[in-house]
């Protein structure tokens, strides 16, 4: 099976597309496949607990490990108190380990 990173960098409320993300990212779990979806920039926006329209839960729920940027959560003061649980705050450091590993396939929106 392969990895996945999708780098989310959308504003899930100003930008329709990042549905297709997101259901791609559980789609390609369901069948097997190590996929993380990294969220930062304005992608930080949909972390939020209580965001409309987020998606986060549901994609926790799947199996699919959710990652924000910490520097993108604090420049839009976003607390870990105010993110949806499941969701890891990590350093752009930790997404650079993850598409180096062997066999990762990384997409950024």
């Amino acid at each position: 099976m392969s990895n996945y990173v999708f780098i989310e960098s959308r504003d899930p409320f100003g930008s329709g597309d990042t549905n297709s993300i997101s259901e791609t990212a559980v789609a390609l779990r369901k069948k097997g496949h190590t996929v993380t979806l990294f969220l930062v920039e304005n992608g930080v926006l949909g972390a939020r607990k209580h965001a409309a329209k987020s998606q986060v839960p549901s994609i926790v729920e799947s199996g699919v490990t959710v990652l924000a940027d910490d520097f993108s959560l604090q420049k839009r003061g976003i607390s870990m108190d105010e993110c949806a649980a499941g969701l890891q705050a990590v350093t752009m450091i930790h997404l650079i380990d993850l598409i180096v590993q062997e066999n990762t396939k990384a997409v950024w929106h």
